[in-house]
């Protein structure tokens, strides 16, 4: 996977301003702030879960060897 330098972002930040104009790009830069704000709630949650489920497993188990 190539790795994007200042260069390349500089070039897809005049690229959205160009796009999008100076008026929405505010907007977008919040509704991406947001989207990827709920993405790692989400993903955090899901591990929580799963590490629990795990826990209990591993409670159970011991509970049985006893």
């Amino acid at each position: 996977m190539p790795n994007i330098g200042i260069t390349g972002i500089i070039l897809v930040g005049i690229l959205a301003l160009l796009l999008f104009g100076p008026k929405k790009l505010p907007e977008l830069g919040k509704a991406v702030g947001t989207t990827i704000r709920e993405f790692r709630s989400g993903t955090r949650a899901l591990v929580a879960e799963d590490e629990q489920a795990k826990t209990a497993e591993q409670a159970g188990e011991k509970k049985n060897e006893s």
